[in-house]
């Protein structure tokens, strides 16, 4: 008895030491992994910086059958006027009469005030080795002249009641083989997958705003600028989902129910991340 005893006391003194040495680990690793990111924050280190220029270069280039710059396109802000038009992002525009996120609102000015065919630019959604990306430059360039300030997302009109709505059932919608949502890795506080801390996006707080406003960021692992567009589109792959369309309406509702989340919080892009 006394021997049966001996055992189960070490054996729970093994798993309180193995929980408190993954725990003291998992600590140091995040240490370690901020003071990586804080070794890289620096413009000069951060080649999304290159995103920004070209970026701010196709703004002012007259493209399309009318032969007129994105300078004549409003974000929200008034024709041509950047600086800010990020933070308030998705909102309704009556013109479009629909709820649009950036990437969705560029596609649309594109299409509709320059007359610019978009099907190239669709297909160039996402960069990679020889594929410069139109939309992640303009993103990084528009969010860019944000950075600094902080989220003011309004559900102010019913479709953007509505579209939040949405957004918050497809966060928690389960689905697809694994039965995944959003909320199996993003509803809880303290989660994590390998080395990568998982935050509560289901929740106003710190966590939603630190997330939502360091996109666009710099992949290093990828070696590309990321949008949000990218990031929800991989999130969907991973838990082995249909790929949603680029910019639609899901997405956006979906982007405005985590950036609502946000609301308040500081927008510092673009960052870079592993």
């Amino acid at each position: 008895m006394h021997t049966l005893k001996y055992v189960c006391w070490s054996v729970l003194l093994w798993v309180g030491s193995a929980t408190m040495a993954t725990s003291q680990t998992a600590d140091a690793t995040e240490k370690e992994i901020e003071r990586y990111r804080a070794m890289i924050s620096d413009p000069m280190a951060n080649p999304a910086f290159l995103n920004v220029d070209r970026g701010e270069a196709l703004w002012v280039l007259a493209r399309g059958s009318k032969n007129v710059s994105l300078q004549t396109c409003d974000l929200g802000e008034g024709p041509g006027k950047v600086e800010g038009a990020y933070a308030k992002l998705p909102h309704y525009f009556k013109d479009a009469d629909k709820v649009l996120d950036l990437e969705q609102r560029l596609l649309w000015c594109m299409e509709k005030v320059q007359g610019l065919d978009i099907k190239d630019v669709i297909k160039r959604r996402f960069s990679g080795p020889g594929v410069v990306s139109d939309m992640e430059d303009l993103v990084a360039y528009v969010a860019q002249k944000s950075s600094g300030e902080k989220f003011s997302v309004s559900l102010s009109h019913p479709k953007e009641q509505e579209a939040y709505a949405v957004g918050e059932a497809m966060f928690f919608r389960r689905s697809a083989v694994m039965d995944f949502s959003c909320a199996t890795c993003h509803s809880e506080d303290g989660k994590r997958i390998r080395l990568q801390g998982l935050p509560n996006l289901s929740k106003s707080g710190n966590a939603a705003q630190d997330t939502m406003g360091s996109w666009p960021t710099y992949r290093v692992s990828q070696s590309q600028m990321r949008t949000m567009q990218h990031r929800l589109w991989d999130c969907y792959r991973q838990m082995r989902m249909p790929a949603p369309d680029y910019a639609s309406d899901g997405l956006t509702a979906l982007t405005l129910y985590l950036t609502k989340n946000a609301d308040g919080g500081n927008i510092l892009v673009p960052s870079i991340k592993r």
